[in-house]
C-alpha cells in the first residue's frame, strides 16, 4: 500500500497516553481536523477502538505519546489495516520519530497523499492459548525463583524448520522482528536491523552462558520451535500479551501474514539520526549531513513528465492493496451497459483514490474517469492538461475472481498522451511510458517482437460479438487469446507476449495510457481502415488495430477481405 491512497482520508482516531503533552496535543489535532474537514475521534491508551471505529470511512490511525503508545496503536489498528502514524510526546522514542513541533506539518503532508508506508514484518506466536501477533519481539525468560538462591536460568531448544539450532541455556531468548532487534540485538553483541521494508527474524539469547552464542537471523517464513525445560514468561511487545509455560511446552514463531502499515513524512527522524541520537551510532555523531551536490533521495527530475509519471506510478500502486483485498469478493455490482459490463464497490473505491491523489498534486489539471463519480467537476477544467483514467479496466474478470484486470492512468496534453501507467495488481506488474523516451516493464525497457510471419504470431482479440475475427484467425496463426482487459491487451503487445491486438470498440479510458506504451515500446496502431488511431475520432465505434509493425499489412488486408464478405452476407 502506497501513501497516495491516504489523500482520500476521512477520519482520525488518535490513541493517546495520559501525559499532559499529550492531551494538549488532542486540542491542537481538534483546531487541525475542523480546519481540514476530518473526523476526529480519541481513545485512552488502553480502551479499545472498536467503539469509534467506522469500517467503512478512510481511516489514519495516530499514536500521542511515546514508543509505549505507538506499540499499542499498533494493536489496534493493524487488524483494521488501518496506517499508523506515532507522534512523539514521550523522552527516548525510537519507534515514534514526528515531533509535536512538526504536528500539523506532517498531517497536512499525510492527507495532501505525500506521505509513505513503511510495510514493517510482524511476528506470529503460538503457545498454549495463546494466539497473538507482535511487531517488535517475542521474549521467553525464566521465571524469577522464590527464594534468592533459586535456579536462575532456563534451556530452550530451539528448531528452525527441520533444523535443530541447539539448546540456549541462561535466562532466556527473544525473537525480534526488524523493527523490534534493535537493542535486544546489541545487548548480545549482534547487528542492527534498518526495520523499513525489511523480512526477517532474528533469535537472539539473553544472558546466555555460552560464549559461542550469537543471535541469528532467519528468513519471516522460517516456523521457529521452542520447547521449554522449565516454566517461563512468555511476553509479545513488552507485555501487550502474556502468558506463563511450563516446562515441556512447545512455542510456534513465525513471520506473520499481514505487515504493520507505518506511515512516514518529510518530518520523521529517519531511522541513522535515530540511532545516532538514542544509541550513540559510532558512524557518525548526531549531524545529519547533506546529500551530495546534485544528488536527491529519490533520483531523477521532479518536472512534467518524470514527475508525472511518478504520481501516477503512486496512484496505481496505491489501490493495489485494496483492490487485491476485494477481489473475487465483490458485494455489489450494477450494469453500465450490458451483463459483461459491470460497476462495482471496487470501481469507486480505485477511482477516488486515485483522483484525489493526482487532484492534490494537480489542482489545475482536467481529471476524466470512466464512472465520473470523483472526477465530477473536474472534467470541464480549462487547461491543456487531462488526466484519463480507468480505474479498474477488466471488471467483469475482477468481480468475478479473473487475475486479469488492470489500473490505467494517462495524462494528455492538448490531447495527446504524454505519461501513461499500466497496473497489474495480481502479478505487480508495471508498463509505463513517456511520449518520446520509451517504455518499461517494472523499470525495464520493452519492444515489441520482430516476427513477420502471421502463421508465427500470437493475437490477442477484445470483444468480437459475432466471433468473425476469431474465426477468420485462429486457423492463419498460433492462437487468439482474449483476456478480457484492452490496456492488459496493449501493454502484452508492447512487451512482447503478443504480437498483434484487435479491439471491435474502445473507450478512450480504456486505451489511453495502453497506446503510449505501445507506441513507445515500437508497436503499429491503426484504425480498421489504416489510418493512425484516434481514440477521441468521431465515429460510432473505434476498432483499434495493433501489431509490431511487420504483420501490419497481412492483418489489413485480412480484415478488409472479411469485412467485404460480412457485407456481401448482408
Amino acid at each position: 500500500m502506497r501513501g497516495r491512497r491516504l489523500a482520500t482520508t476521512e477520519e482520525l482516531i488518535a490513541v493517546v497516553s495520559p501525559t499532559d503533552g499529550s492531551l494538549a496535543v488532542v486540542d491542537r489535532l481538534r483546531e487541525w481536523t475542523a480546519e481540514n474537514g476530518l473526523g476526529l475521534e480519541t481513545v485512552a491508551v488502553g480502551e479499545s477502538v472498536a467503539d469509534v471505529y467506522d469500517r467503512e470511512a478512510e481511516t489514519l490511525g495516530l499514536t500521542v505519546g511515546g514508543d509505549g503508545t505507538f506499540l499499542e496503536g499498533i494493536q489496534q489498528f493493524e487488524p483494521r489495516n488501518v496506517p499508523v502514524l506515532g507522534v512523539n510526546t514521550g523522552s527516548l522514542a525510537f519507534l515514534v520519530r514526528v515531533d509535536v513541533e512538526d504536528l500539523e506539518a506532517a498531517l497536512s503532508e499525510v492527507v495532501g497523499g505525500r506521505a509513505t508506508i513503511d510495510n514493517r514484518q510482524q511476528l506470529a506466536v503460538e503457545a498454549g492459548e495463546l494466539s497473538a501477533t507482535g511487531i517488535n519481539d517475542v521474549v521467553l525468560q525464566h521465571v524469577p525463583p522464590a527464594e534468592p538462591f533459586g535456579r536462575k536460568i532456563t534451556t530452550l531448544d530451539v528448531f528452525a524448520d527441520d533444523g535443530y539450532v541447539g539448546a540456549y541455556e541462561g535466562t532466556g531468548l527473544a525473537v525480534a522482528t526488524p523493527t523490534g532487534s534493535t537493542g535486544i540485538s546489541l545487548s548480545a553483541n549482534g547487528p542492527i536491523h534498518n526495520p523499513t521494508n525489511n523480512a526477517s527474524l532474528q533469535i537472539v539469547p539473553l544472558h546466555t552462558h555460552r560464549i559461542g552464542v550469537r543471535p541469528l537471523i532467519v528468513s519471516e517464513e522460517t516456523v521457529i520451535r521452542i520447547v521449554t525445560d522449565d516454566g517461563v514468561d512468555l511476553l509479545v511487545d513488552g507485555g501487550r500479551h502474556h502468558v506463563r509455560l511450563e516446562g515441556g511446552e512447545l512455542v510456534t514463531i513465525t513471520g506473520a501474514d499481514r505487515t504493520a502499515n507505518v506511515v512516514r513524512t518529510s518530518y520523521d527522524d529517519d531511522f541513522f539520526t535515530a540511532i545516532a541520537e538514542h544509541l550513540g551510532w559510532g558512524a557518525r555523531g548526531a549531524e545529519n549531513k547533506p546529500l551530495p551536490a546534485g544528488a536527491t533521495v529519490e533520483q531523477g527530475p521532479r518536472e512534467l513528465p518524470e514527475r508525472a509519471l511518478q504520481v501516477a506510478t503512486e496512484a496505481a500502486e496505491s489501490v493495489g492493496g485494496p483492490l487485491r483485498d476485494l477481489h473475487g469478493r465483490v458485494e455489489s455490482e450494477e450494469y453500465k451497459t450490458d451483463r459483461s459490463d459491470v460497476i462495482t464497490e471496487a470501481d469507486r473505491l480505485s477511482e477516488n483514490i486515485i483522483a484525489t491523489a493526482i487532484g492534490n498534486e494537480y489542482p489545475d489539471h482536467a481529471i476524466r474517469t470512466e464512472e465520473g463519480i470523483y472526477s465530477e467537476g473536474r472534467i470541464d477544467v480549462e487547461s491543456p492538461y487531462t488526466w484519463v483514467i480507468d480505474p479498474l479496466d477488466g471488471t467483469g474478470n475482477y468481480a468475478n475472481g479473473n487475475p486479469n484486470y488492470a489500473v490505467s492512468i494517462a495524462l494528455l496534453e492538448d490531447g495527446e498522451p504524454i505519461v501513461g501507467v499500466v497496473y497489474a495488481p495480481e502479478t505487480n506488474e508495471r508498463w509505463s511510458a513517456i511520449a518520446g523516451d520509451g517504455a518499461w516493464k517494472n523499470g525495464v525497457p520493452i519492444g515489441t517482437t520482430d516476427r513477420d510471419r502471421l502463421d508465427e504470431s500470437m493475437l490477442m482479440s477484445g470483444y468480437d460479438p459475432d466471433g468473425s475475427f476469431l474465426a477468420h484467425f485462429y486457423e492463419h496463426t498460433r492462437g487468439v487469446r482474449r483476456l478480457g482487459s484492452a490496456a492488459l491487451h496493449l501493454c502484452y503487445l508492447a512487451s512482447g507476449s503478443a504480437d498483434a491486438v484487435w479491439e471491435y470498440d474502445t473507450y478512450p479510458w480504456d486505451v489511453a495510457a495502453g497506446i503510449l506504451v505501445a507506441r513507445e515500446a515500437g508497436a503499429t496502431l491503426t484504425d480498421s481502415g489504416g489510418e493512425p488511431f484516434d481514440p477521441y475520432a468521431d465515429r460510432d465505434r473505434r476498432e483499434l488495430v495493433g501489431s509490431n509493425g511487420h504483420i501490419h499489412p497481412e492483418i489489413m488486408r485480412r480484415l478488409r477481405r472479411n469485412e467485404r464478405l460480412y457485407n456481401a452476407d448482408d
